[in-house]
């Protein structure tokens, strides 16, 4: 899991679905911060949700689970959630025009909700708290780290928004080989070009980026192609942070920094693509269980 909405997306699914508990999709939330909130962007979006208006008071998680399935249709037999990770120039899944659309491109991650009398969005808002070492003085120049104190969806109303298309799971594993290939071939290339420099061991860098997204759990329903998917792409995303943050000021214009740059930046739309596909089906297993 690397994102909240991909955490939201699946779970509540599966609640949904009747695969899981409301405690299990909270269990999963809470993994990225314990504070969840759920506010609703106009008026329209409070009728659709039963959310307050214009009482702006953040709603706690419990009332996202409330959302949720106020929103979705009843009676359903297949997945009413998806979810969107857009970028620009690639915005499939959103409806066009809409704040909800610029909203999620601006947080590269939304999740969608579609009833039966139109849908709703879901847009998360990281919110940060300085935390500042015991013995902090005047001095301007003070180190201090901002921590993760919470998470603020922001819910959209709007007609209907297109299908985001059929993702092929097989044809995603595919291109993830070859690029987990490519991806390795760069990192490579990122130490041969560095090489005389001090730096961290890239591969050990890349251990630990991938440690940080073990602690959130996938649904029990998910097919295991799908789960593979996810680990693969989470490789490659590891090596493409670690790989933007290992050249060293000065060997950027390097013949061996070009050539794994070059390498590494198809690999971003591959790492969408089969998370997008993986996740579509763990969210279609869900109601086949």
């Amino acid at each position: 899991m690397w994102c909240p909405s991909v955490s939201l997306s699946v779970w509540a699914n599966a609640w949904l679905a009747g695969t899981a508990a409301p405690d299990d999709v909270l269990d999963a939330l809470s993994l990225w911060t314990p504070r969840h909130s759920v506010t609703a962007y106009d008026s329209a979006a409070a009728d659709r949700t039963g959310l307050s208006w214009p009482d702006l008071d953040d709603a706690a998680s419990v009332s996202l689970l409330q959302t949720l399935r106020t929103a979705s249709a009843r009676g359903a037999s297949q997945p009413t959630i998806s979810l969107a990770l857009p970028v620009p120039g690639d915005v499939r899944g959103l409806p066009a025009g809409t704040q909800f659309g610029r909203d999620a491109i601006a947080a590269g991650e939304a999740v969608v909700v579609q009833g039966l009398d139109g849908s709703i969005g879901l847009v998360p808002d990281y919110e940060y708290e300085d935390s500042y070492p015991d013995s902090l003085d005047t001095d301007d120049d003070a180190e201090y780290d901002a921590e993760l104190s919470g998470l603020s969806w922001t819910v959209y109303s709007f007609g209907s928004a297109p299908p985001a298309g059929h993702f092929d799971l097989g044809e995603a594993e595919y291109q993830l080989r070859d690029a987990v290939r490519s991806a390795a071939d760069a990192l490579g290339a990122l130490r041969a070009g560095t090489s005389g420099v001090e730096i961290a061991d890239p591969h050990l860098l890349v251990e630990q980026v991938l440690d940080s997204t073990k602690m959130h759990r996938i649904p029990d329903h998910a097919p295991m192609r799908a789960v593979r998917v996810l680990e693969n792409a989470a490789h490659i995303d590891a090596i493409i942070t670690v790989s933007s943050g290992l050249i060293p000021s000065g060997l950027q214009s390097s013949s061996e920094m070009q050539l794994a740059g070059d390498a590494l930046r198809p690999l971003i739309s591959v790492v969408r693509t089969a998370r997008l596909a993986a996740v579509d089906a763990i969210l279609h297993s869900a109601w086949r269980t």
